[in-house]
């Protein structure tokens, strides 16, 4: 039997290869609706005919459609919708402001009113077999200690408005999870692929790829800190991998799953690899956090950098993000997190090759 499928988030660059992936597994597909801004339509419909292209699927197949999640209904013409929302077996909900700086009222108008909405439309589903909700590991804000994967609430605070929004959405998705066969998917610091290290934007480890490039000429590189703390970096094509195969088999019905790195390496480890990766260097002297944090706070430093100060945070908290429901449901599959070793070659070069030409990059939105 075909799936019929709707995503938000689209022409963004995890939803785009969330449908690759579809067609790369082998699932049947009768249609796929696609929802997206009315800026960003002519876009995705680009996009989707790109992703097509040599599939089995007609352009009759997709549905390119203009909404708004931050309306009741997300914007679509509830007339209109009725004549078709009951065929879709499988919801994908991606549309979020990723913006670790975004200010408090955007936030919360996408991230959190935007899934109520959303919730309030999948509950309306018939034939409806699952709802996977893109979540984040960093929920956990700033908790410390092991994170496990069935836990949520806590009052240890957040780092950023995107984490305090993101948690209070995951919260909506926990509240009809007894009403809707939901997946909740907690991909940690995702980086380039595996196999070649492409990526849509450099943010997250990226900016200490930044930093060495504009240190390349310096005789020493230093350490920032001691960097015990881990850093979960997790490629993308396991996240897309592993998503598309817990939302279509019922282990993963009703379950939150960190897709994370399960043996992550630490700050200062990571930032040592990238240096011998990128520039053959080994860092040799250390100078303290607060020195990075106070140079952050100068715009002129950071535009440098291409880092918001708020990213500082992820290399600080102390936290580990136990995967072993992940672990065990993909067990018998081929899809497992490479540890960030074996994929820093790739991350680094393909860095180098197009640092400098961001229109070579996958576009997100």
């Amino acid at each position: 039997m075909a799936n019929t499928y709707f995503f938000t988030g689209f022409p963004g660059f995890l939803a785009s290869h969330l449908i690759e992936e579809i067609l790369r597994q082998g699932y049947a597909v009768d249609k796929i609706y696609l929802l997206t801004l009315k800026q960003t339509k002519n876009q995705a419909e680009t996009s989707i005919k790109e992703i097509i292209k040599g599939s089995y699927l007609s352009e009759d197949q997709v549905k390119v459609m203009e909404g708004d999640i931050t309306k009741p209904g997300l914007g679509i013409d509830h007339p209109l919708s009725n004549t078709w929302m009951d065929d879709i077996t499988h919801f994908f909900h991606l549309a979020a402001i990723y913006d670790l700086s975004v200010p408090l009222t955007p936030a919360w108008q996408v991230n959190v009113n935007g899934t109520r909405h959303v919730n309030e439309w999948v509950k309306q589903l018939k034939s409806l077999e699952r709802y996977v909700y893109f979540s984040t590991a960093y929920v956990s804000g700033k908790r410390f200690g092991t994170i496990f994967e069935n836990e949520l609430e806590h009052n240890a605070g957040f780092k950023n408005h995107y984490e305090y929004t993101k948690y209070e959405a995951e919260k909506l998705v926990h509240e009809i999870k007894d009403e809707v066969p939901t997946t909740i998917i907690r991909p940690g610091i995702v980086v380039g692929d595996s196999k070649h290290g492409t990526t849509s934007k450099f943010d997250g480890p990226y900016f200490i790829l930044n930093m060495l490039a504009h240190m390349s000429y310096a005789p020493l590189l230093p350490y920032f800190g001691e960097g015990k703390v881990e850093v979960n970096l997790v490629p993308w094509d396991y996240v897309v991998q592993a998503t598309i195969h817990l939302s279509h088999h019922q282990v993963g019905r009703g379950k939150t799953y960190h897709l994370t790195d399960p043996a992550p390496l630490t700050a200062k480890d990571i930032y040592k690899l990238l240096a011998q990766s990128y520039l053959s260097k080994e860092p040799s002297f250390t100078v303290p956090l607060g020195w990075a944090g106070n140079s952050l706070k100068l715009p002129l430093i950071r535009k440098w950098l291409g880092m918001p100060r708020e990213a500082l945070d992820y290399f600080t908290c102390d936290s580990h993000y136990d995967a072993s429901q992940a672990e065990k449901d993909l067990a018998d599959t081929p899809y497992v997190c490479p540890d960030f070793a074996s994929i820093k070659e790739q991350l680094v070069q393909y860095y180098k090759a197009n640092r400098k030409n961001p229109d070579k990059q996958v576009t997100i939105h």
